[in-house]
């Protein structure tokens, strides 16, 4: 269901993400402290060119993100993204902000919408008439619904890549002045956040699904992201991780009923309580989940550590393959969520007043607001 080229294309595994999580700044960083505009254009060229990532997720939720990302991309480094093309060999990912659930920066979302149809543009310069989308998914925070997801689908289709027609501006077509949209269609990428949908993830995936099957068809693949570092904030690691677990066996069981393919992604964080996902500890991140497609590399796994110890790392998660995921039982493992989130936020009310009076003394490292919302990015 998308125009990169492939009816099927190259799922990534190693997603690069924008996390504010690192100790130490890039070489490449101009400001002293945080990463900002021109920097995280170098750090996409980065993570392609010398860590091996191969995929960038472009942040434009709380954030400043430079909507010319795929022009400055092609022109900072030709020779390797024509090499390496962008939308089939290395992906560029949006993450865009929920119009339902973040009302301040909805706007923003349309704003990054419209920039999927100007990227084909350049992209189709640049490869010369080549029909391949450079940016054709996006992600979408804090869904809670079906229709979220749906939303945003048709959104793009009916006012995005829309068909001009017969319409004239003032006597010229429209579709000869400004050529046409594509790529067509994109494909939404829910990632879920909360503990409610975590554990009926099939059913919120399942109504997207035959939304979009009313529509037209359903999709060649879907792909579905799953939070685990800030569910940890909110309910503890324990219960993150068990979340996770339910999440991805009754991902599983719906991809063998609905007859889509379903690759997860796993957003894990450097520090145990949020993943444990660093160089050292790959390969235990794999194993614990084996059916997991995509996984997150934060800032402190790419900046924390030497570039080369970084670029072996990611090729293990290129090199892995998935498997089926970890069988649990259900109603053990809500039973055990239960009574440890009421424990763990218990405890946490009783440390935030210590939290409060440390947080401000730990640098920023990106050039963004907190989420609001939920605890992990509220701190409320």
């Amino acid at each position: 269901m998308t125009d990169s080229g492939s009816p099927l294309f190259n799922i990534p595994k190693a997603m690069s993400t924008q996390h504010p999580d690192n100790a130490f700044l890039p070489p490449f960083a101009t400001d002293p402290e945080v990463l900002k505009g021109e920097d995280e254009i170098a750090e996409a060229d980065f993570v392609f060119s010398t860590l091996g990532c191969d995929e960038q997720m472009w942040d434009y939720e709380g954030k400043g993100a430079d909507i010319d990302v795929v022009m400055k991309l092609l022109v900072a480094h030709p020779e390797f993204f024509q090499e390496h093309r962008l939308g089939k060999d290395v992906f560029l990912t949006i993450r865009i902000p929920n119009p339902t659930a973040e009302k301040g920066m909805r706007k923003r979302a349309e704003e990054a919408l419209h920039n999927v149809t100007t990227s084909f543009d350049l992209a189709q310069q640049f490869y010369q008439n080549a029909d391949t989308a450079p940016i054709f998914e996006v992600n979408l925070p804090f869904t809670t619904s079906a229709d979220e997801a749906y939303w945003v689908y048709r959104y793009y289709q009916t006012y995005v890549a829309r068909s001009y027609g017969q319409a004239k501006s003032p006597d010229m077509p429209l579709g000869d002045w400004l050529g046409e949209s594509l790529p067509e269609r994109i494909n939404v990428i829910p990632l879920v956040e909360d503990r409610d949908n975590l554990l009926h993830i099939d059913d919120l995936v399942k109504g997207y699904l035959l939304r979009i099957e009313k529509m037209e068809q359903l999709p060649t693949h879907l792909r579905v992201f799953l939070a685990r570092s800030d569910p940890a904030l909110n309910y503890g690691l324990l219960s993150a991780t068990l979340l996770n677990k339910i999440a991805l066996q009754r991902l599983e069981s719906l991809e063998k009923t609905s007859g889509v393919p379903i690759f997860p992604i796993i957003g894990v964080g450097g520090v145990p309580f949020r993943g444990n996902f660093r160089p050292g500890y790959v390969d235990s991140v794999l194993q614990e989940y084996p059916s997991v497609q995509t996984f997150s590399v934060q800032s402190s796994f790419k900046f924390d550590n030497a570039p080369e110890v970084v670029r072996e790392e990611i090729q293990k998660i290129r090199e892995h393959n998935r498997g089926q995921a970890t069988s649990i039982d259900e109603l053990r493992a809500v039973d055990i969520i239960d009574r440890y989130t009421k424990a763990y936020q218990q405890q946490v009310e009783r440390l935030a007043p210590l939290v409060n009076t440390v947080a401000p003394l730990i640098p920023r490292r990106r050039d963004r607001r907190l989420h609001i919302g939920l605890y992990g990015y509220s701190r409320t």
